[in-house]
């Protein structure tokens, strides 16, 4: 089962600097509070809905990428999510990552594509992301992460336009300083993903049985008709859900618990 994760009580340096507006989450996590209300009221107080934060991150040396996730968003359309593999058609992940500049875009520009990638975003909008900010960054240790504003609202109008506009460097440092946060109190002190124990989507099981017979992640991408990239992603899923280091022991885990044939 999916649940949140929180980052724990971590001392901050250098937050002198910081915007006004971003300060109570520093004072949150100095305190050791539970940051979801407080996260969710910066947010809105920039004009948005809703946040997300995701990130492909080594707990330690030794231990390829698992995945963390924390939203102000319902963890059920989380789950929804990973168990459609939505990833596979959100085009907004591989964009941001893609690029150094922030990526605006909302449903009515984005639909029409194919139509998996449609009823993604009709899945999206009816759970309230309907348009907003992404940007996602290469930071130290390895790692990648993305930061999402999202608008309930199924257009990027003048009004949330000039919103974007005006908040967008608090918006990078309220990103870039969550991040920070998230590593020191949560990967780096070793805490298990969120996802850890919940059940393999049909697509990561896939994903699994061809590595069990040896495939690569380019041959399991050629045989999916996916990138070689989400196929990362699916694996960073796969060895968070089932706590293991590498792919060779989600592997011997999932065959030893029966959810692929050996």
């Amino acid at each position: 089962m999916l649940k949140q994760i929180s980052p724990r009580k971590v001392l901050l340096e250098g937050t002198e600097y910081m915007p006004q507006a971003l300060r109570p989450l520093v004072s949150a996590v100095e305190k050791g509070s539970d940051i979801v209300e407080t996260v969710a009221a910066i947010v809105k107080g920039f004009g948005f809905d809703n946040f997300m934060y995701g990130a492909s991150a080594s707990p330690r040396p030794g231990h390829e990428s698992r995945s963390y996730v924390f939203t102000t968003l319902s963890q059920s359309w989380v789950a929804f999510y990973d168990q459609r593999a939505y990833i596979e058609v959100d085009t907004r992940i591989s964009r941001a990552l893609a690029s150094t500049l922030p990526l605006v875009w909302d449903y009515a520009s984005e639909h029409g594509q194919n139509p998996r990638t449609d009823t993604f975003l009709e899945d999206s909008l009816a759970n309230g992301v309907g348009s907003g900010l992404v940007f996602g960054m290469h930071a130290p240790r390895n790692t990648t992460f993305l930061i999402a504003y999202s608008f309930a609202a199924d257009r990027i109008d003048e009004i949330r336009r000039n919103v974007i506009a005006r908040n967008l460097g608090d918006l990078f440092l309220l990103g870039i300083h969550f991040h920070e946060i998230f590593m020191r109190s949560i990967v780096d002190q070793g805490v298990a993903p969120n996802a850890q124990g919940a059940p393999l989507s049909p697509r990561e099981k896939t994903c699994l049985t061809l590595a069990a017979r040896g495939y690569t992640s380019a041959i399991i991408a050629s045989e999916l008709g996916i990138t070689e990239r989400t196929v990362q992603f699916h694996f960073d899923g796969i060895r968070s859900k089932l706590g293991a280091a590498n792919r060779q022991e989600a592997v011997a885990k999932a065959v030893a618990e029966g959810t692929i044939e050996p």
